[in-house]
């Protein structure tokens, strides 16, 4: 995010003394992106930011994929995820963000993850790429070395790679709490940010984006060791999650745990123009017309060979004629993953999605309404939903949990219900074809 901030103390001039009240200079950091050609920050640390006490491994667990295919249509219902029937309210615990977060998809370019929290994260650092991170339900306060955020219900945390962080999840007695921490994590191997279109050549966000810079939150700042109940020189973990092979790799990343003989909340200023911020899925204004307009009006963001876009409640086509719901379309280029949030999602009626599913649409396969949606959505003038939807080109392959809530029934919705409603009989020996092994 290009537009300019400042937090905390900062020297008149960079790379200069900068030195605190007892006259020890403090140790200034550029973190930036692209080598030195693209938007940076500077931060003056009361520590050597690269001293390391120890180094061991982190075992990042089963990060590996199985192909989608045969090539089908899926829905996988996330919710059926950390769930504990002998638990109370029926959720696992103990699971943190971070070490808890499960693949559902994954390629070469980004994993989306699903984890249900209530236990505060190690700090961690992603050293592969940035991180956008949708708040389902649930609550949280966030922690950087750039500052802290209080983030809830359709919150989208972006925060750029490298910066270490963690996450406390609002717990049931916490001012705040509704229910337990739901976030669906889309880890980028790329920066991640608003559409190029949406864009000056400055990096103003211009008068068609949908959202602007006052709908953005930013980090409250400085956060300090002591602003957090921790002592300043406490040696402390930091997970890092990046690139690698061997033994321990899994899905083309390894993990490694740093010990730094101080907290790492030791900033105590920065400046520039890369940081950590949060919108809101709420002030996304939608663009909607008098005929159905086609997923890009619907764009938030964008990182390398992938695009995420929201549907969010709107008033819908208003041609005498208009269809509401979509026309259907092949996706020759990408494959299209819709997480459905909140409301009614007109066009799936009779599938079995729900809250909480995710529709898997892969390129190469023509999807749009299941039978009967079509007519039905004649004269309706408004939409209910709410989805984050994540168009990636190159295929997506099936992460552990993905594979683990596949209804393997989605693929034939489209079947049911033709000729008056009335269910076909599926061909013998779909229900092989039809699995994810």
């Amino acid at each position: 995010m290009a537009h300019y901030q400042h937090r905390g103390a900062v020297p008149p001039k960079r790379h200069t003394q900068h030195r605190d009240p007892e006259g020890n200079l403090y140790y200034e950091e550029l973190m930036g992106e692209e080598g030195f050609s693209s938007d940076s920050s500077l931060l003056y640390h009361r520590n050597i930011p690269s001293a390391i006490a120890d180094a061991r491994v982190w075992d990042l667990g089963d990060f590996g994929t199985t192909p989608n295919h045969p090539l089908v249509p899926r829905h996988l219902t996330l919710h059926d995820l950390f769930t504990d029937e002998a638990a109370e309210g029926g959720l696992q615990t103990g699971v943190d963000v971070v070490t808890g977060r499960r693949l559902v998809l994954g390629n070469a370019d980004v994993r989306l993850c699903y984890v249900v929290a209530d236990t505060p994260s190690p700090y961690y650092r992603n050293g592969i790429g940035d991180e956008c991170v949708y708040l389902e339900r649930g609550g949280a306060r966030v922690e950087t070395v750039f500052g802290s955020f209080v983030v809830g219900e359709g919150d989208y945390m972006i925060i750029p790679r490298a910066t270490t962080h963690r996450w406390v999840p609002l717990v049931e007695g916490d001012p705040g709490y509704v229910e337990p921490l739901r976030a669906y994590c889309i880890e980028a191997n790329s920066h991640l940010g608003p559409p190029k279109r949406y864009l000056s050549r400055f990096g103003q966000l211009l008068e068609h984006a949908p959202y602007c810079e006052r709908d953005l939150r930013l980090p409250e700042g400085p956060l300090l060791a002591e602003h957090v109940g921790a002592d300043a020189d406490q040696p402390t973990d930091v997970y890092i999650k990046h690139r690698g092979t061997g033994e321990h790799a899994s899905g083309g990343m390894v993990g490694t745990i740093h010990t730094y003989p101080f907290h790492p909340f030791d900033v105590v200023g920065w400046d520039g123009c890369l940081y950590p911020y949060v919108l809101n899925i709420a002030d996304f204004e939608p663009i909607t017309g008098r005929v159905h307009q086609p997923p890009p009006v619907h764009q938030v963001w964008e990182g390398t060979n992938f695009v995420v876009c929201n549907f969010v409640p709107r008033k819908v086509d208003y041609h005498p004629l208009s269809i509401p719901v979509p026309y259907y379309h092949s996706n020759v280029d990408s494959d299209e993953i819709m997480f459905y949030v909140a409301g009614d999602y007109e066009a799936r009626k009779g599938s079995g999605i729900g809250l909480g599913s995710i529709s898997v649409h892969p390129g190469g396969h023509a999807h749009g309404p299941q039978p009967g949606a079509t007519e039905a959505s004649i004269g309706v003038e408004y939409f209910d939903e709410t989805a984050v939807m994540v168009d990636t080109f190159r295929p997506l392959e099936l992460g552990e949990a993905g594979a683990a809530v596949d209804d393997g029934e989605y693929a034939r919705s489209w079947v049911r219900g033709l000729a008056g409603g009335r269910p076909r009989q599926d061909p013998p020996g779909q229900d092989e074809v039809f699995s994810t092994s």
